[in-house]
């Protein structure tokens, strides 16, 4: 691992290319999109950005193939899964991202190169920096490559869940604050009562609310209203 020095060892870079595929004509890109921000100014958040919309447009292009009978609001939800944290920080493990990383002293003796934040925005940056180097493509058969055994793993319905866990993967998967219930009021006898919660959502700054018979049937009201406002670019 490569935790404070000025560069990765070749070595470790030529067998990183070959996972994925690929070898840079410009290696300083390869070099900043494994390089934290305790390392050194010139990081990878820049190349992450990049790279979330290339993955997102990417595996959007291979569940449209994948699943074409389904709606947009699963193929969202999918997606959602597909390109959370969780997932990513697998896929860095696969391309045995630790051994490479470029971490200031004080992340790398914290434990930096294990962290699934840092080696999930690190695919991400991966990515960019492939898209930068050699377009598209290239990028789009690179994710291919890391996303066809998960997609082709299940069918779409396999992955449907329930309002408040889609909603949160939504979420997740755009980096967005997590919603908040709270209960608003209830109504009725003990034996017939009717819970109203509101769902606070914000990253977009609203909120719904949902009625059900339990506060949890009514948290899924709201949290499936929330996600359909959200899907629809509310």
């Amino acid at each position: 691992m490569s935790a404070s020095g000025q560069a990765a060892p070749a070595p470790a870079l030529i067998a990183l290319q070959q996972r994925l595929g690929h070898v840079f004509s410009d290696p300083a890109l390869l070099q900043r999109a494994i390089t934290h921000k305790s390392h050194s100014a010139d990081q990878n958040e820049r190349l992450e950005f990049l790279g979330d919309s290339v993955l997102n447009l990417a595996v959007s292009d291979l569940l449209y193939r994948q699943f074409g009978q389904q709606d947009e609001g699963d193929l969202t939800r999918v997606r959602a899964h597909l390109v959370r944290q969780d997932t990513l920080h697998k896929l860095a493990l696969q391309l045995e991202l630790p051994r490479v990383m470029r971490l200031g002293d004080g992340e790398a003796k914290g434990g930096g190169a294990q962290r699934p934040s840092i080696l999930a925005d690190a695919v991400e940056a991966l990515i960019g920096a492939l898209y930068l180097d050699a377009g598209f493509l290239p990028a789009r058969r690179f994710v291919f490559s890391l996303f066809e055994p998960l997609v082709g793993q299940t069918t779409a319905e396999v992955w449907r869940k329930d309002a408040k866990t889609a909603l949160q993967e939504w979420l997740q998967g755009r980096k967005l604050a997590l919603p908040k219930y709270r209960i608003d009021a209830t109504r009725g006898k003990a034996h017939e009562q009717v819970f109203v919660v509101v769902c606070d959502v914000p990253s977009a700054g609203w909120s719904v609310r949902g009625e059900g018979p339990t506060r949890r049937a009514a948290e899924q009201v709201a949290a499936q209203q929330a996600l359909q406002r959200l899907e629809q670019g509310a």
